[in-house]
């Protein structure tokens, strides 16, 4: 492991070690006074680039600075998106070598939460297989989302559980209610869902539209239709958010905790090295690259806060869904300041590990009470692994779809949101298009010999990215969906049509 620098609270990842493409949308403008509010804290948002390839940082740039409680971000469609409770911002990119934003931050939505508990507000933001930006949220700081100026009653309710953003349609969705405080989110390589909690049991399938075992609280209506549905069934109309309908939620995947006690709210409090360490985790990780032994490939990898140590669980089909085994820790640290908040992997299939590095694991109201001279990022390379730079924004369509069927999709997620982005701005040409659905099709052969070899080789798991990035480009209809499906599209698999889930 290499340790490099102080962490910011999050990582994001760029096109081999950063880029940036051009913005398309038109956001909100902030006030004189939400900008004050916006730049009224310490936080900085760093770049660090390693240009030699010697697995040290060589060049760090501040990027933004005075933010206030900075706890998402993630790259794409032209620049930053940052969680930063109130606000779910976009930051747009300068191009050019130097990572530098273009005016003001705009404000997508705000109504976050953060004066009940500073810890599980928005956080931890990935792009999913649909195109769309995830993010976690925590139980006990229940937010009213919404465009700004929106009225209370018609802003969406958010505690636990798992929400998603279209960068281009401006969309906010509830994907999930339910569980704690979750602070990690991945998908596996069919495009599923998992994400980890904290104090209850630690491992969820989160599926669209459903209903979670909760730490506290009651379930809330996840979208507009359903808050209309059940309003005249309230007694007490300022609970107009609560869906009165929900009997009974799913549970945990995991066939074990990480903790030594079974009975209340806190038996995670009974540490136990044996059983994983504790009840709190930080980040998740499926591990789909491509340089680590064959033994982690599609495994879960989650830091065990006050066990310091990273778990690792084996996912196993079962029924509808999956269930996870407990298997040896990935790491023990042996620090107990040791604080993994998430995890990414690169271009070559190493993994960076942000590392919170503090003597106080709890909660603490005082910002004092935080060690903020410490932190670390650690880079995590197996044998003799080369870091090689590349740049999938100067690719061609070909060469992208290329990529999207790698057996490291690190290429193939980079892959499909560039398709997006350049679909949104109207620079697919038709026979992209056309190339794209022919990789795609049974018994499908391109105009040129090369292409046909590579449609017949690709595998099952490699064409879900094509349908994906059918889906996400708007090539994906109907009768393509009908199609797949008498094909045999892998049982577990997630395909989107229009936006709807069809499995």
């Amino acid at each position: 492991m290499h340790p490099l620098t102080r962490p910011s609270g999050t990582l994001s990842p760029a096109e081999g070690e950063r880029d940036g493409v051009r913005g398309n949308s038109d956001r909100s403008k902030p006030t004189p006074e939400q900008l004050k509010d916006i730049f009224g804290g310490d936080d900085r948002i760093l770049v660090f680039e390693d240009t030699n390839g010697d697995g040290k940082f060589d060049r760090r740039t501040v990027f933004l600075e005075h933010l206030n409680l900075v706890s998402g971000l993630e790259f794409g469609f032209g620049g930053v998106w940052i969680g930063a409770a109130p606000y779910l911002m976009f930051v747009p990119l300068q191009d050019g070598d130097a990572p530098k934003p273009v005016g003001d931050p705009q404000i997508l939505l705000d109504g976050w939460n953060y004066n009940a508990d500073t810890h599980e507000t928005l956080n931890t933001f990935t792009w999913g297989p649909d195109g769309w930006l995830y993010g976690c949220h925590g139980v006990f700081c229940p937010s009213f989302v919404g465009k700004p100026g929106t009225p209370q009653k018609e802003r969406q309710r958010m505690d636990a559980g798992v929400w998603r953003y279209h960068p281009t349609k401006r969309a906010f969705e509830v994907f999930a209610e339910g569980t704690s405080n979750p602070w990690g989110i991945d998908f596996d390589e069919y495009g599923q869902c998992l994400i980890e909690a904290c104090v209850i049991p630690h491992l969820w399938h989160m599926i669209q539209g459903g209903r979670f075992e909760r730490q506290g609280g009651q379930h809330f209506n996840i979208n507009r239709e359903e808050t209309l549905a059940h309003e005249s069934f309230h007694a007490d109309p300022n609970q107009w958010f609560i869906n009165p309908f929900i009997y009974d939620d799913i549970k945990t995947i995991g066939d074990h905790v990480h903790y030594a006690g079974s009975k209340g709210p806190h038996a995670g409090n009974g540490r136990s090295a044996a059983a994983g360490g504790g009840h709190a985790h930080a980040g998740m990780m499926v591990y789909l690259g491509e340089s680590w032994p064959e033994q982690y490939r599609g495994k879960l990898f989650m830091n065990n806060i006050h066990g310091a140590c990273i778990n690792m669980d084996v996912p196993e089909r079962e029924g509808s869904g999956y269930v996870g085994h407990h298997a040896p820790n990935f790491i023990d640290f042996n620090d107990q300041w040791s604080q993994v908040l998430n995890f990414l992997y690169d271009q070559n299939g190493s993994v960076y590990m942000i590392d919170w590095y503090d003597k106080n694991q709890c909660h603490h109201n005082n910002p004092e009470g935080h060690d903020h001279s410490n932190g670390r990022i650690f880079k995590i390379v197996y044998g003799d692994t080369k870091w090689t730079p590349v740049n999938l924004e100067k690719m061609s369509t070909p060469e992208l779809l290329d990529c999207l069927v790698k057996p490291n999709q690190w290429y193939a997620r980079h892959a499909q949101r560039i398709l997006q982005e350049r679909a949104s701005r109207n620079e697919m040409t038709v026979s992209d298009m056309t190339l794209l659905r022919a990789f795609v099709s049974p018994g499908a052969r391109a105009e040129r010999p090369l292409e046909t070899l590579r449609i017949a080789n690709t595998n099952a798991e490699s064409k879900l990215h094509l349908i994906w990035a059918m889906h996400v480009t708007q090539e994906l209809h109907e009768q393509d969906i009908l199609m797949l499906l008498r094909h045999g599209v892998h049982a577990p698999s997630r395909l989107w049509e229009n936006g709807r889930d069809v499995t």
